[in-house]
């Protein structure tokens, strides 16, 4: 079978940079241990073989013994987070991506000019409920169907939005927001642009194929975002951590298959998927 890749896909850098602070942290074999609060990226693979290397997976700081290392992952936290774990003398070191840090800095930024501050998000992403710990009352949206109601009336608006949505989301959904009565509105782009090429490149390979696969983490925001985009255009998609999860039916009667990845994605995970198809005759599982 005919496979081509994204040309932008996997990995972005700041889940390089969380795994190369977990890698050199375990290696350092720091006293007291190192802990993470859920999952450091969400990719199962990854998760795993840095837990065989020791990063401990814990939900909460209490379960972080007095002088252990707790890494913050690339989602980042909310300030009082951080200053609970500096008071039960925990090493903090941080890995949030530096453009989530931008957006919590932003929304902090925003409510001391005075505005009322609304994100567009999914108010359950560790990444959003870290960033409006930085300013109080933030309003979270996340359909257009929300705006209406959630917003006061006539206000002094600052909005920004989860650095994983698509930009065509967030247009509509600032537009919904403008369709409201305000007195005034400040809007700061906080979507990510690693993100947002992988969207633009997958949404390109979808014109090229018969078929195409998202490889990533089932509760990977960006990469679940990057599966609706692609199956917005009308090629049948399919959403699958690996080749573990391929099932022959899926290629019956397509001869070229389009591959790419979300941020937490490893490049092997990729490599290993597009290979192993190529290997596929889509004879061989018509009418499967």
């Amino acid at each position: 079978m005919q496979v081509k890749l994204a040309e932008k896909r996997g990995f972005c850098f700041g889940v390089e940079r969380a795994i190369e602070l977990a890698e050199q942290l375990l290696a350092s074999r720091i006293e007291g241990g190192v802990y993470v609060l859920g999952p450091i990226i969400h990719n199962r693979q990854v998760v795993e073989r840095l837990g065989q290397a020791g990063l401990k997976q814990v939900s909460s700081l209490d379960q972080i013994p007095v002088g252990g290392t707790v890494l913050i992952r690339s989602h980042g936290v909310g300030p009082e987070l951080l200053e609970q774990a500096q008071q039960r003398g925990l090493k903090v070191v941080d890995a949030s991506c530096v453009l989530v840090k931008r957006a919590q800095n932003t929304v902090r930024q925003l409510h001391e000019e005075g505005y009322r501050v609304v994100m567009i998000g999914d108010r359950d992403h560790p990444e959003v409920r870290g960033v409006i710990g930085y300013a109080p009352d933030v309003i979270v949206v996340e359909r257009e169907a929300d705006v209406a109601e959630a917003l006061p009336k006539n206000a002094k608006l600052g909005v920004v939005a989860q650095t994983t949505h698509a930009p065509e989301h967030v247009a509509n959904m600032i537009a919904a927001i403008c369709s409201q009565p305000f007195r005034e509105i400040k809007i700061v782009n906080t979507l990510c642009p690693e993100v947002t090429r992988r969207q633009q490149a997958a949404l390109e390979l979808c014109r090229h194929v018969d078929v195409m696969f998202v490889l990533g983490g089932m509760h990977s925001a960006n990469t679940r975002q990057l599966a609706q985009l692609c199956r917005q255009t009308g090629v049948d998609t399919y959403h699958l951590e690996g080749w573990q999860q391929f099932q022959p039916h899926m290629v019956s009667g397509k001869l070229v298959a389009g591959v790419t990845a979300g941020a937490s994605t490893p490049e092997r995970v990729v490599q290993e998927f597009a290979s192993t198809l190529e290997a596929v005759d889509p004879a061989d599982v018509a009418g499967s």
